[in-house]
């Protein structure tokens, strides 16, 4: 007979201390679930957006998947995005992640989500920098960053627990304060220059590795000159780039399907020439050496966000909990457990 079902809650301080200092660990996580899902051992649906007609800068969305593998679980993250957060002095984001059993699809768990969300968008980017800079023979050394939120500080976090090391560091943002409180938190942690730039145009000439992490709903920089010089660029944000200049780079995607949707740089770019030609390929291509990123053309990597890279962050997560013995459970969570009462 099994087991009565349990039910965990695990804290944000939790989830915390599970993951930091572990970048380089993480990293390797978000590695293993992208060669499961280049290797069909994962389900991704659409995410699912849920818009309001009086709030349309605000939305909730839902990232169903499961994983296979040492993963082995599935589950649904449920993350909101209101900017209006911000002005308030709280963040943008705030997610709950599920996790349930393979065997008989009860719920085990439920796991604050914005840190683990935010550790494996940082991860993911900080995995496609190193392997890209590889294949490129060039290791960038002047970064820019973008929109300067939560996510913008674990990619710069992941960026360096990944062995990139900067000997200039760029800043922009709309926000002037919110800029120099960024240029703070790098002044604190790295050793090279940083600067705060006066617009987005120039911060991208002046940087090899360019780091979008705003919350644009449209595209605002138009110009491909800008990218003459070839940089490599993390548009983890998705929807910041002209259709012009994505068509005019080397472009890798985390799942093409995922990316074609939703309006993002690359679906505009789609809707504008009627094919999808101008992607070459995803991270999984070129982490199995299926694709190679250029040194003569700007290369960026848009991705989507895969609920499978949640999923395999959060299943660690409780893993450790589970582990130190600071598992939470909830006692009588299911209670209608017997069929005829």
């Amino acid at each position: 007979m099994t087991d009565a079902p349990s039910f965990a809650v695990i804290s944000g301080a939790q989830v915390h201390e599970a993951v930091s200092g572990r970048e380089p660990q993480v990293t390797r996580m978000i590695e293993a679930a992208y060669r499961l899902h280049g290797e069909g051992r994962t389900v991704n649906p659409d995410s699912y957006f849920l818009r309001f007609p009086d709030r349309p800068a605000d939305r909730i969305i839902a990232l169903p998947a499961s994983v296979q593998g040492e993963v082995d679980v599935h589950g649904i993250k449920w993350i909101s995005s209101f900017p209006g957060n911000v002005a308030n002095g709280i963040p943008r984001a705030s997610a709950v992640l599920i996790l349930n059993d393979t065997a008989t699809g009860y719920p085990f768990a439920c796991l604050e989500s914005s840190i683990i969300s935010a550790a494996r968008t940082a991860a993911s980017a900080a995995l496609a920098a190193v392997t890209l800079a590889e294949a490129r023979g060039v290791r960038p050394r002047r970064v820019g960053f973008i929109g300067v939120g939560l996510i913008a500080r674990y990619l710069h976090t992941y960026l360096a627990g990944n062995g990139l090391e900067f000997d200039e560091l760029g800043v922009f943002d709309l926000s002037r304060e919110h800029a120099e409180g960024f240029q703070g938190y790098l002044e604190r942690t790295e050793k090279g220059e940083v600067t705060i730039h006066g617009s987005a145009e120039s911060l991208i000439t002046a940087s090899d590795l360019i780091v979008f992490a705003t919350v644009a709903g449209e595209p605002h920089v138009h110009d491909p000159a800008l990218f003459a010089h070839n940089p490599l660029v993390l548009h983890v944000s998705l929807r910041d780039l002209s259709p012009e200049i994505i068509l005019s780079s080397f472009n890798i995607v985390d799942d093409v399907e995922h990316c074609m949707k939703a309006n993002t740089s690359p679906h505009l770019a789609e809707q504008q020439v009627g094919h999808r030609d101008f992607v070459a390929g995803t991270l999984y291509d070129a982490l199995t050496g299926a694709i190679t990123a250029p040194a003569d053309k700007p290369v960026v990597f848009s991705p989507f966000g895969l609920g499978v890279l949640d999923l395999a962050v959060a299943r660690y997560v409780y893993d450790q909990v589970t582990a130190a013995g600071e598992l939470q459970k909830v006692p009588g969570f299911f209670h209608e457990m017997k069929r005829y009462g």
